[in-house]
């Protein structure tokens, strides 16, 4: 009998444990400031203002472990990016992580579903999600700061919605799927002739990356030139894939780029 107890009681927290991650407005509302609905989902995230809130930076992380606190890792560089600009930074959660929902999405890092990043919806929910926080925030300008899948998908919403943002590092990112992957999917290749060419892109590559390696963003550097993209490249010498946003090497260019106005 009391195994039998035992056994209900772990599914039910369990069944909890499930649950929580499905939250709608009214109980994102109550979650704090460091929450916001959009597009459906309750993101958890973390601001450090700086003097003037009409110009932000938002750090978008890439996949990890389902559920991976990723503000623990990604609080600490947005308070980085913030004392290096003074300009109001902000840390989200995606779906599925740290305090975030998924309410109509999995985490970057499920085994359910592949190359989430890649596909259109999500984009265009992430584009919702930067719009939520531009009014928040008060902002006119976005600086939008993405590794690896965040960075996929960023760069993509550059052509989806081209006058959204304004300024985007792009780090270890992939920018055209269809070469390792098939489906309905898109990434920035599909889109690219829809850019604000006014918009600046630094993309950023490390020389030991394994994931995203060189040649993938170095390649596809030159079809941004092409295409006529505001665009800079930044090689990190000796950079693996995890932290290559954070290398001091590319918050100093970030930093550089956003003082260049």
């Amino acid at each position: 009998m009391q195994k039998k107890f035992f056994l209900f009681f772990m599914i039910f927290l369990l069944s909890l444990s499930l649950e929580a991650k499905k939250i709608n407005q009214d109980q994102c509302s109550k979650l704090g400031d460091n929450f916001i609905f959009a597009g459906g989902e309750c993101i958890e995230y973390k601001a450090y203002k700086g003097d003037s809130t009409d110009r932000i930076i938002v750090i978008v992380h890439g996949t990890w472990d389902e559920g991976t606190n990723t503000l623990g890792r990604y609080a600490p560089f947005a308070e980085t990016m913030n004392m290096n600009t003074d300009l109001t930074t902000i840390a989200i959660a995606l779906p599925g992580y740290s305090g975030s929902s998924t309410n109509n999405f999995e985490s970057l890092g499920s085994k359910k579903v592949k190359n989430l990043a890649a596909h259109k919806d999500y984009v265009l929910f992430l584009g919702k999600l930067i719009k939520a926080l531009k009014d928040k925030f008060g902002a006119k300008e976005v600086t939008y700061i993405g590794h690896s899948a965040g960075a996929m998908a960023g760069a993509t919403l550059m052509g989806l919605e081209p006058d959204l943002i304004q300024n985007i590092a792009l780090a270890g990112g992939r920018y055209d799927i269809h070469k390792v992957a098939k489906g309905d999917l898109i990434s920035l290749v599909d889109v690219i002739d829809n850019v604000n060419k006014d918009a600046k892109f630094l993309f950023i590559y490390g020389t030991k990356d394994e994931i995203s390696k060189p040649e993938v963003t170095t390649s596809f550097f030159k079809i941004a030139e092409d295409k006529g993209l505001n665009a800079k490249l930044l090689k990190v010498q000796g950079a693996v894939h995890i932290d290559l946003d954070m290398s001091d090497t590319s918050v100093e260019a970030i930093t550089e780029m956003l003082e260049e106005e």
